[in-house]
């Protein structure tokens, strides 16, 4: 198996999570900020030292291609998102990147040239955490024979913005971005261009599953699908002190009645469901009214569409039963529908076979939660490779995965990346 160095891995990812390290802990890297745009020139340099061929899409998203020796072939991309959540983890992402931009490094020493060009991205956001959307990166870089969905997507961030009123056309455009973006060295402005052969993510867990079975890796045979709502409950403010206990028409113990019902439906419903509220505000929010309004979120997640949309109506149907009993008015507004997205299965296999063939320790699972690979398998064969994460600890400052597990999965991405771009079946016919 291609080696891959236990402490340079670890040190390169220290070395990233310098740009936006927080003071209390953690890293706070968001799309288009300084620390973001350091960030990325920070790779940029790694790549370039790496031998790779360096360049920048529209939107901000970086490239390092190993160059085949065969243009004919399609290239295989690798990768993840620079971007965190606020004060969230070092390897969330940032471990993908790092991963790739090493694997393709011990190839080239190793190998030479491949016979199909190796790429790996840095994409430029997957987390919302600064504007109102999400997979900002993969989404244009997806977007290969539909120009005309990147032009809308750039006419849509003028009117996307961010805590302090910047747009993220002008955030975009700070960075030297965007369909006018000037000075950024090697941006391409990229016309039609063919879907890449493949795409292959590694990614830590970010949950217990696999330190739970002592298992060293998660082949991902499917991303969950997501609805998210947000659930508005009307009641009637009023005096906490004058209003009687049977008049009264209370919009936060409607909503908590709500979110135990949805809790307890969750742990009772098919496996592998789960529910979350993570978002309540309440209206007026004076300790001597009682709440008038309530607004909380609502995330439903599950691999089958089916037990997913059922499940959705299910709860709609149970709030409006309870805000009927309480007197109150409850409506239901759906801010995301994503359906469940299955890996492919070819590229599953040839994973299963590079553990088995290196003797690794691997199960099949599904992850709870999205990744740039689902946008990606809309247009090529994509997988995902997991490795542990201690105490299934992520988007927080404790998140950790050991440098040893951290470099097995880049051994494996690299000896994948080999077989895929070295040892071409001559009759593939650009199938996988």
């Amino acid at each position: 198996m291609i080696g891959i160095d236990t402490h340079r891995i670890a040190e390169e990812i220290n070395c990233l999570a310098r740009f936006g390290a927080h003071p209390g802990g953690g890293v706070t890297r968001l799309l288009y900020d300084e620390s973001w745009l350091a960030a990325q020139r920070y790779l940029a340099g790694r790549m370039e030292s790496a031998g790779l061929r360096v360049r920048y899409d529209e939107v901000g998203n970086l490239y390092g291609t190993l160059e085949g020796t065969d243009r004919s072939l399609r290239p295989v991309l690798t990768g993840s998102h620079v971007d965190t959540v606020v004060q969230g983890g070092m390897y969330d992402g940032a471990y993908g990147i790092v991963a790739g931009i090493l694997a393709l490094e011990a190839l080239q020493a190793r190998y030479g040239r491949p016979r199909r060009s190796l790429e790996v991205v840095s994409l430029c956001e997957e987390e919302g955490s600064r504007f109102p959307t999400v997979f900002w990166g993969s989404e244009y870089a997806a977007a290969y024979d539909e120009p005309e969905r990147n032009a809308e997507r750039f006419g849509a961030a003028e009117s996307l913005y961010d805590a302090k009123g910047l747009t993220l056309a002008e955030a975009m455009a700070s960075c030297g971005f965007g369909p006018n973006g000037d000075y950024v060295t090697g941006l391409e402005r990229r016309g039609r261009r063919e879907a890449p052969y493949a795409f292959i993510e590694l990614h830590i867990e970010q949950g217990g599953v696999l330190e739970a079975e002592g298992r060293s890796i998660g082949i991902v045979t499917s991303i969950v699908g997501q609805i998210r709502a947000v659930v508005a409950v009307e009641g009637c403010a009023n005096h906490a002190g004058t209003t009687p206990m049977k008049l009264r028409k209370d919009a936060l113990t409607a909503a908590c009645e709500m979110i135990l019902w949805l809790e307890e439906r969750a742990r009772r419903s098919e496996e592998g469901l789960v529910a979350t509220v993570g978002s309540l505000r309440t209206l007026p929010g004076v300790g001597n009214v009682i709440p008038g309004r309530v607004e909380f979120t609502v995330d439903i997640r599950h691999s089958a569409r089916d037990a997913l949309h059922r499940f959705a109506v299910e709860t709609a149907t149970g709030f409006n039963r309870i805000a009927a009993d309480r007197g109150v008015v409850v409506s239901w507004q759906e801010s995301l529908s994503v359906a469940p997205v299955p890996m492919d299965s070819g590229l599953v296999r040839k994973w299963e076979a590079v553990c088995r063939d290196e003797g690794v320790d691997y199960r099949l699972m599904s992850s709870g939660a999205g990744h740039d690979a689902m946008i990606f398998a809309r247009v090529c064969p994509a997988a995902m490779l997991f490795v542990p994460s201690r105490d299934g600890i992520s988007h927080h400052p404790d998140e950790y995965t050991d440098a040893g597990q951290l470099a097995l999965g880049a051994c494996l991405l690299a000896e994948t990346m080999y077989r895929m771009g070295y040892k071409v079946e001559e009759d593939s016919n650009e199938t996988i």
